[in-house]
């Protein structure tokens, strides 16, 4: 098993599920401390554990990005302009381009890796309230 948060000599060795689940589900990004090797301005990384039901009730509008979302497991419906894309099979995957606007469903508890460049700040979804499941996009 792979220990977390290990960084040696500007090389970082982790796991998903854990570096995940302590920054809302990203990897690597703009977002990152300047001095992480997993900071960048070119490309983020997200790694995402949904349960069925979860959801990004508010659309993604005015993309500046391009992304790409592939599923890992489970069953993941994502919305654009006039159509629903259903990821089914363990690596199905949905791109699109700057100016798409977006928003997705967890129909299943689902595993998601999340892929968009470059990385700017501007997107994240308020933190969630005491009580209240997060969202991410």
């Amino acid at each position: 098993m792979l220990a977390s948060r290990l960084v040696v000599e500007n090389v970082y060795v982790g796991s998903a599920d854990v570096d995940a689940a302590g920054d809302r589900g990203w990897l690597l990004g703009h977002f990152k401390p300047a001095d992480d090797v997993r900071h960048s301005e070119d490309v983020e990384i997200k790694w995402g554990v949904h349960e069925r039901g979860d959801e990004r009730a508010q659309w993604v509008t005015g993309e500046k990005r391009k992304a790409l979302l592939m599923l890992i497991s489970g069953r993941f419906r994502v919305e654009l302009p006039g159509r629903s894309v259903l990821l089914a099979e363990r690596g199905d995957y949905v791109v699109w381009g700057h100016g798409v606007d977006h928003s997705w469903y967890a129909e299943e508890e689902s595993v998601v890796l999340t892929v968009r460049w470059p990385s700017v700040p501007g997107y994240a979804v308020p933190a969630p309230e005491a009580n209240s499941r997060p969202e991410a996009d």
